[in-house]
């Protein structure tokens, strides 16, 4: 899987690393010391050197990419995942390091970055591509919905997935919606129903069955 995707791996590789080159450009404008963490209010709650700031989160961020990818390309049901699929675990990570360190660097120039409104945009913006993405899921240990009742049964698998992305793209669209509301606790408030419910929803499913 890997090397038939050895390209696209390369160039969101690239992307990711993009903002180190970005920061070596703003190095002299950079303060010493860069804020890299909001909390839920929005508030500025962390900082790290400029090196830190520049080199660590693209870095590591590197190094979760390559895991996920080895990760999925080792899974024993591989042939399961398409192309399409294994393309939105490519270019997952690559955008959040381009959308989290934009806003560092916009923060340290003294730039005003409503984070309480980008974060909650871009999460339900994922969610709803993931929940378009859950009924063309087949079963694999890596990608979906990876719960006991539907890896032992594939319609169990394949009804969960279709009520999941139902429920993710609507719960998406209502996380944001929360940006305009000023109140980024609301998105555990919604996210927390959009994990539980498919569990719980699988676990009927297989009750149901086994007492047919």
């Amino acid at each position: 899987m890997i090397k038939k995707n050895l390209p696209k791996l390369i160039i969101t590789s690239l992307v990711i690393l993009i903002p180190i080159l970005i920061g070596l450009i703003l190095w002299d404008k950079l303060p010493d010391q860069v804020l890299i963490h909001w909390n839920i209010n929005g508030a500025v709650d962390d900082y790290a050197t400029k090196t830190q700031a520049v080199f660590l989160m693209p870095l590591v961020l590197l190094a979760f990419h390559w895991i996920c990818v080895l990760g999925t390309s080792l899974d024993p049901k591989k042939q399961n995942i398409s192309d399409k699929t294994f393309t939105l675990v490519l270019w997952i990570i690559p955008v959040i390091s381009l959308l989290c360190n934009s806003m560092v660097y916009a923060t340290a120039l003294g730039h005003k970055v409503s984070v309480e409104i980008i974060m909650p945009l871009f999460m339900g913006a994922l969610f709803v591509v993931i929940g378009n993405y859950f009924p063309k899921c087949k079963q694999s240990y890596t990608i979906g919905i990876k719960i006991p009742w539907t890896l032992n049964d594939e319609e169990n698998w394949n009804k969960t997935h279709r009520m999941a992305g139902f429920l993710w793209v609507i719960g998406g669209v209502v996380i944001m919606a929360t940006a305009f509301l000023g109140a980024f606790c609301l998105f555990f408030v919604v996210l927390i129903p959009m994990v539980i419910i498919p569990f719980v929803y699988s676990y009927l499913l297989y009750k149901k069955k086994k007492t047919e």
